[in-house]
């Protein structure tokens, strides 16, 4: 199985992406995280997009705040997908990451995931590796029913204290 990159643009973000980390261990994903930042660190960001195809890699994740500019600067390296997630700061409430992130010029895309949205985007990513690996998809199947089953359950408590 093809793993998933984490890379967040600071360690402040780790609070952030464990959620990622938790998702894809539910999973049974494989995935490394690391911290490389587009504007202080681009050379190690550049080499790790550049070879994360032949290291194993099958989606990237990237997490940044601010200007965001870790997604796109990766995207811009590899033909992996990559999937921006956002940061919440304290200046603009995460406001400048999204647009950011989601503002990719035309030929170097960048899914985007809400602000903080670290569950979705290891979901997204592990979406894309199931398009080649069906008990994964199984398990996202499995996931799918079980969420719509809580629901319907949450439904008929409220519908038997107020529908009579």
């Amino acid at each position: 199985m093809k793993k998933v990159g984490i890379v967040m643009g600071s360690d402040s973000d780790l609070p952030v992406l464990e959620k990622a980390a938790e998702t894809l261990k539910k999973y049974g994903v494989p995935y490394e995280m690391h911290v490389y930042s587009a504007h202080r660190t681009p050379a190690e960001a550049k080499a790790f997009a550049e070879n994360a195809e032949e290291n194993g890699f099958g989606a990237i994740i990237a997490a940044a705040g601010k200007a965001a500019h870790l997604a796109g600067s990766l995207a811009a390296n590899t033909v992996l997908p990559v999937i921006g997630i956002p940061v919440k700061s304290s200046t603009l409430d995460g406001l400048d990451a999204l647009l950011s992130t989601v503002q990719m010029p035309t030929g170097i895309p960048v899914a985007t995931v809400a602000i903080d949205g670290a569950e979705n985007a290891a979901l997204l990513a592990i979406e894309i590796l199931s398009v080649s690996d069906g008990e994964l998809r199984g398990k996202l199947k499995e996931a799918r029913k079980a969420a719509a089953q809580k629901v319907l359950e949450k439904n008929r408590a409220v519908e038997e204290k107020f529908n009579r």
